[in-house]
């Protein structure tokens, strides 16, 4: 039987309603996967300073306690993270995705990055492309296994 040993800092936008789709899309399939350890990831949505959402309560985003608070409470899920799982939209940029890819390549995480299967193929920024260890379809996600990691090449361009 195959053990749920590993955790993930959970890297996803929900900002535009396709970040969103591909976010729910990636925590059903973790959810469905034998060797992801949800309970235990790390899930930034879910961990905002004093349980409170900035999507649900866009004025935090004026409040620097708030802000402190929620940035690292993300630098420390990066770093008690085994890796980090990256859902990328190659035409949606995400700078905030850009600080967490850094601080997990910097600390040594392994970092998967998960392209929604209509997306894939599609050019990617360079910085995102080359601190990527592996690229998979979001369609292989539930049935990937964490507890092998690799290394490969995404399928497609850089800008």
């Amino acid at each position: 039987m195959v053990q749920k040993t590993k955790t993930v800092y959970f890297c996803a936008g929900w900002f535009t309603d396709k970040q969103n789709k591909a976010y729910q899309n990636a925590m059903n399939a973790i959810k469905e996967n034998p060797t992801v350890d949800v309970e235990d990831s790390y899930v930034p949505l879910d961990h905002q300073y004093k349980g409170l959402r900035v999507d649900e309560h866009p004025e935090l985003l004026e409040d620097r306690e708030w802000a402190t608070a929620t940035y690292n409470g993300d630098r420390v899920g990066v770093s008690t993270s085994d890796l980090l799982l990256a859902v990328y939209i190659p035409n949606e940029e995400d700078v905030g995705m850009g600080v967490e890819l850094g601080m997990a390549s910097a600390l040594g995480k392994h970092i998967l990055v998960v392209i929604p299967d209509e997306d894939w193929g599609k050019p990617i920024n360079l910085m995102s492309w080359g601190i990527g260890d592996q690229f998979i379809k979001m369609s292989e996600l539930a049935t990937f296994d964490f507890n092998k990691p690799t290394f490969n090449f995404y399928d497609g361009a850089v800008y």
